[in-house]
């Protein structure tokens, strides 16, 4: 059994990390990923859990998390008639080959392997969110064939390497193939649940040494449900926010935010 000592300020951090994911979401629309895996990193850390297998925790719960927030996302999309389900049908497949490609060799990579992945893809994200344009395309229609296997086997093996749903990849690649904004988003939250069930269901089979208190398999069951609480409470205000605040200058600041934390990580990785 785990003493108070060791589980009070691990419960007291998530508390902290699923508020603030929550906000995030709910105010850019950016998925919690990005943002779950460096402060579950962080928080593991500084708990003492730092073996080579950490980074293996830290996607799996956060991916946990991506299966229930995004099927709840994606049925309130689809009342509003927003999800493109003839893209859906037609990606699934690849996607989650992709991911159960992800999970394979992320159970094989040490941390250190994973966390610079972390590091090189987020900062490739937070570049993109701060100078990407809206009217940067690619081709006037979703792709077909070899191409969209090929995308969609991409979107969900990465997504899985860095512990994120649908939105960091899948919502870049729709706009640029002229899919309007908000039904990229509704979209992506499909994208999401087919990433991470597959992956989360491979991930508890997966045998960790010396883990954080109750987890099972890769995934952390504390970190597990006080993340869906946190996120299901504070997601509306940061909705809320949104109607009221300018998200532009908001989402650049949270771009700025996400590569500090993806050079931070390759900083730690090169013992700066």
């Amino acid at each position: 059994m785990h003493d108070l000592s060791t589980l009070l300020p691990m419960l007291a951090l998530l508390l902290v990390i699923g508020g603030f994911a929550g906000i995030i979401a709910g105010l850019l629309g950016v998925g919690g990923g990005i943002v779950l895996v460096p402060a579950f990193f962080y928080m593991f850390s500084h708990l003492g859990y730092g073996s080579d297998q950490l980074m293996q925790v830290c996607l799996a719960t956060s991916l946990a998390t991506i299966v229930v927030t995004s099927a709840r996302s994606v049925m309130s999309h689809h009342k509003r008639g927003a999800v493109d389900w003839s893209v859906l049908r037609g990606w699934w497949p690849f996607i989650a080959a992709g991911a159960v490609l992800g999970m394979l060799t992320a159970a094989q990579l040490r941390s250190v392997t994973l966390q610079i992945i972390f590091g090189v893809l987020a900062l490739i994200a937070g570049l993109y969110m701060a100078f990407g344009r809206s009217h940067w395309r690619l081709g006037s229609e979703m792709p077909r064939g070899a191409r969209r296997a090929g995308i969609g086997g991409a979107v969900g093996f990465f997504s899985v390497l860095m512990g994120i749903g649908g939105g960091s990849f899948g919502v870049p690649v729709m706009t640029l193939y002229n899919m309007t904004i908000h039904r990229a988003v509704a979209t992506a939250a499909g994208f999401g649940l087919i990433i991470a069930l597959p992956s989360v269901i491979g991930f508890l089979f997966l045998r960790i040494d010396a883990p954080p208190p109750y987890t099972v398999g890769a995934v952390n069951l504390p970190a597990f449900g006080i993340i869906i609480a946190m996120t299901l409470l504070t997601a509306p205000l940061g909705v809320r926010l949104a109607h009221w605040m300018d998200p532009a200058p908001l989402k650049r600041a949270f771009a700025i935010f996400i590569t500090l934390v993806a050079l931070n990580m390759l900083r730690k990785v090169a013992g700066f």
